[in-house]
């Protein structure tokens, strides 16, 4: 079934689709809300449930204790809009269509069949509010084209570096927003995370317990302003009223902690209007990141420890550049406190927003449903990870099982690590493992096919 065949399936009973079966909590609220928070550049270490000790995350930490916390879930990739086009899709980067950053962002194709499409079928109403990174207006690519009914936030990738933009998009159309069109000596006051999430929640507030829905939240925080990083050597934009503006650290690091504040309280907010709303038992809450933690806008990774026990950063393979937080809170279907080491990817997330929302999974995707160790079930096996990655020439990674191979070039050599023993990445034990590098070898070759637009480059 190609992607038109798929949307012109317009109800359930068409589609010969029906509701999955749960928990009795579940069962007695069907077709759940599914809220999906995407931090940006926010490392495994950097919230208080993983780790970190120097800020506070107390309202993104209360999903781990009233929820799941998983320990081996993992991002797209290691840059932001192919991780995002993986998440869309359910498609990891060996076959999804947007492999790294562009220049220009053409876009993922009409022919490609995103979560917002699927749930949409489903008879969800569909918001994106912040950052898509996946086309821009005009663009087949573009979220309204792309399954969602509402989008509010950044023309493009490239403008949402600007905590203080001109103009954000309103659907198709770009709002200006005149406290940022600079007068003389008057500076940009109106800062995008509050315009975006002031409209999100409104949004929110029209949703009833009639109507399921699918609330797309890809936060910019805690992305560096790269340009003026570059500039000042100070990218991280942050809100003046922040708890760490007095810190006796560099002032990126300050701005930093400044919009893991903001992001964690625009997280709390969330959580309370579906409280308010009495939505909240009956709607799942997904927090995660698109990739680890950066090193940009005078940023440094390690000042806080953002990579935590893993090794590397954004544009890295190893465990610290594609190993991402991933939370999940929906009370009386989720029981809380739990820890699971369940390995999941962003691929795996269509199926799974599909499963528990009575929707069809398309044929041909490369995730699998994680319904069942996402609401307490036992862990599952899952396939090989696959991630390739198009800067600094052509790199691959994969985990399967507790091993994981990563190689620079289709035909450089193979690090082999084991997982259960080496979270760190230290030792390769490609010598003593020959059997498993053969396998590996295989899978680096199986697991991918040709791109036009992302070819391999020679090494």
């Amino acid at each position: 079934m190609n992607r038109r065949q798929f949307l012109a399936a317009s109800t359930l009973s068409a589609l010969g689709v029906s509701l999955p079966r749960f928990a009795p909590a579940q069962q007695a609220a069907a077709r759940p809300n599914i809220v999906l928070i995407l931090a940006d550049d926010l490392g495994y270490g950097d919230i208080g449930c993983y780790g970190q000790k120097n800020f506070a995350t107390p309202h993104i930490d209360r999903l781990a204790v009233e929820g799941i916390r998983f320990t081996n879930a993992y991002a797209g990739s290691t840059v932001c809009s192919p991780s995002r086009c993986a998440l869309m899709t359910g498609l990891h980067t060996g076959h999804c269509s947007y492999r790294g950053n562009m220049g220009g962002e053409p876009g993922i194709p009409d022919s490609d069949i995103t979560v917002a499409e699927v749930l949409k079928q489903a008879g969800y109403r569909t918001g994106i509010f912040g950052k898509w990174g996946l086309g821009t207006v005009g663009r087949e690519g573009y979220p309204t084209r792309q399954g969602f009914d509402r989008f509010y936030g950044y023309l493009s990738q490239g403008q949402a570096h600007n905590y203080f933009p001109r103009h954000l998009m309103d659907n198709d159309v770009a709002v200006r927003i005149g406290a940022n069109v600079a007068y003389g000596s008057k500076q940009p006051s109106a800062y995008a995370p509050d315009l975006i999430q002031k409209q999100a929640l409104a949004w929110l507030a029209e949703q009833t317990p009639g109507q399921p829905f699918f609330l797309y939240l890809p936060s910019t925080l805690p992305h560096a302003n790269n340009e003026r990083g570059r500039d000042t050597g100070d990218g991280m934009e942050a809100p003046d009223e922040h708890p760490y503006k007095e810190e006796a650290w560099p002032r990126p690091m300050r701005g930093f902690a400044g919009m893991m504040h903001h992001l964690d309280r625009q997280v709390g907010e969330i959580v309370a209007q579906l409280k308010q709303q009495g939505l909240d038992r009956n709607t799942l809450v997904i927090f995660s990141s698109d990739n680890g933690p950066h090193r940009e806008g005078g940023y440094q990774p390690e000042f806080f420890q953002s990579s935590g026990p893993l090794r590397g950063i954004k544009r890295d393979l190893t465990e610290g550049g594609i190993r991402v937080p991933f939370l999940a809170w929906m009370p009386g279907a989720i029981a809380p406190g739990q820890v699971s080491d369940q390995p999941l990817a962003f691929w795996d997330l269509l199926p799974t927003f599909a499963d528990i929302g009575g929707a069809r999974t398309p044929a041909g995707l490369d995730g699998i449903s994680m319904a069942g160790p996402l609401f307490g079930g036992s862990p599952i096996p899952h396939p090989p990870m696959y991630w390739e990655f198009h800067e600094r020439g052509f790199s691959q990674a994969i985990r399967d099982g507790n091993w994981k191979a990563i190689r620079a070039g289709n035909q450089g050599p193979v690090r082999l690590y084991d997982l259960s023993r080496d979270i760190h990445e230290d030792n390769d034990i490609a010598a003593t493992h020959p059997e498993v590098v053969r396998h590996m070898q295989t899978l680096f070759g199986a697991m991918r096919t040709e791109s036009k637009a992302f070819p391999i480059k020679a090494q």
